[in-house]
C-alpha cells in the first residue's frame, strides 16, 4: 500500500487560524482575534483539512470541537508558535534594562570602572550598574550582591575569584615635586592596609636611608589626590595610577617597579547562580582587563 505524502509545512495563515479556532472552540471568535472574517477562517481550516486529508474539527450547533487528530496536532502547532515568538523577542525586540549590583573598593570604582562605563554602555546597553563602594571588610558580608571586587592575593575563603589586575608599585609625585634633587627626602604618603609597603619597596630597590613618613589615608584614591596636590610622594599602585601617569598628573620618581602577588579579583560564591546580566557583565569585565592582569 502506497504511503500518503503530506507537505511538510502548510501555509502559516492556515495554521494560525487552526490554532486560534482550536483554542477558542469557535471560528467566529478566532476571526475576531486574528482580524479576519469568519469566512476566511473557515476557508483556512477547510484548506488545511484538505491538505492534510484529515478532519481536524467536529462542527457543532454552537462552535466546534477538535477531532482526535486535531487534538493531537494542536500542541505541536502551539509549541512551534511559542518557539518562533520567543526567538523573535530574544533576537529583535529591545530587552528590559537589567541591573547588576556589585560591591567594589572605592579606588577601583573611581579609577578603573568609572572610566570604562562608556565602553560598557556600548557593549551592553541594557545593563546598568549599581555600584556599592566598600569601606570596611565587613561590608562584603552584606546581602544583595552576587559579585564583588576584592583586593588581595587571590585567596578569599568561600569565594571563587577571577584575577583582574596584578599590582606593580612605583613611587610617583606631582611634576612640581619630581625635580627634587633627592626625592627620598620628600614626605611619603601612606595608604592603610595591604599597600603600606614603602619599607619593602626601599629594600627591593636597594635604597638606604630613613624616609620621612607623612599623611596616612584609608583609600588609595584619596592618597592619589594628595600626591597630585603636591603633598608628597606616593607608592603608586599600577594599574590604578596608569591614567594619571599618561596625563602627567603624576610622574614616576624611579624606574624600579616592585611586582606584587596582590591585585584585584572579581569574586562570587561557588553556589551563586548568576543572572544573564551578571554573566554578561563578568565576561565584559574580564575581556576589558585581560591585558592588565598579565601585564
Amino acid at each position: 500500500m502506497a504511503r500518503r505524502t503530506v507537505p511538510a509545512l502548510p501555509p502559516l495563515d492556515w495554521l494560525r487560524s487552526f490554532e486560534a479556532a482550536a483554542r477558542l472552540s469557535n471560528f467566529t471568535a478566532a476571526a475576531v482575534e486574528l482580524g479576519l472574517t469568519q469566512a476566511a477562517v473557515s476557508q483556512h481550516i477547510r484548506l488545511l483539512e484538505e491538505r492534510l486529508k484529515t478532519r481536524l474539527f467536529t462542527r457543532l450547533a454552537r462552535g466546534v470541537a477538535l477531532s482526535p487528530e486535531g487534538a493531537a496536532y494542536l500542541p505541536h502547532i502551539q509549541s512551534a508558535f511559542a518557539t518562533i515568538g520567543s526567538s523573535t523577542a530574544q533576537l529583535f525586540e529591545p530587552r528590559a534594562v537589567q541591573t547588576v549590583t556589585i560591591r567594589v573598593p572605592i579606588s577601583f570604582a573611581l579609577l578603573m570602572l568609572v572610566p570604562a562605563l562608556p565602553d560598557l554602555a556600548r557593549a551592553l546597553p541594557r545593563i546598568q550598574l549599581d555600584l556599592v563602594t566598600i569601606h570596611r571588610p565587613a561590608d562584603y558580608d552584606l546581602p544583595g550582591s552576587a559579585l564583588d571586587i576584592r583586593f588581595g592575593n587571590g585567596s578569599f575563603p568561600g569565594r571563587e575569584a577571577d584575577r583582574l589586575t596584578t599590582e606593580r608599585l612605583v613611587p610617583v609625585a606631582s611634576p612640581a615635586l619630581a625635580g627634587a634633587a633627592d626625592w627620598t627626602s620628600l614626605p611619603l604618603l601612606l595608604v592603610a592596609g595591604a599597600r603600606e609597603m614603602w619599607a619593602e619597596w626601599f629594600v627591593a630597590a636597594g635604597l638606604a636611608g630613613h624616609p620621612q613618613r607623612s599623611h596616612r589615608f584609608d583609600s588609595f584614591v584619596a592618597a592619589m589626590e594628595a600626591a597630585s596636590a603636591g603633598a608628597g610622594a606616593l607608592l603608586g599602585s599600577r594599574p590604578l595610577v596608569d591614567s594619571a601617569l599618561r596625563s602627567r598628573t603624576l610622574v614616576p620618581l624611579s624606574d624600579f617597579e616592585l611586582s606584587s602577588t596582590s591585585g584585584h579579583f572579581l569574586t562570587r560564591a561557588p553556589t551563586a547562580r548568576l543572572t544573564s546580566a551578571e554573566q554578561d557583565f563578568r565576561q565584559w569585565l574580564l575581556r576589558r582587563l585581560s591585558g592588565i592582569a598579565s601585564a
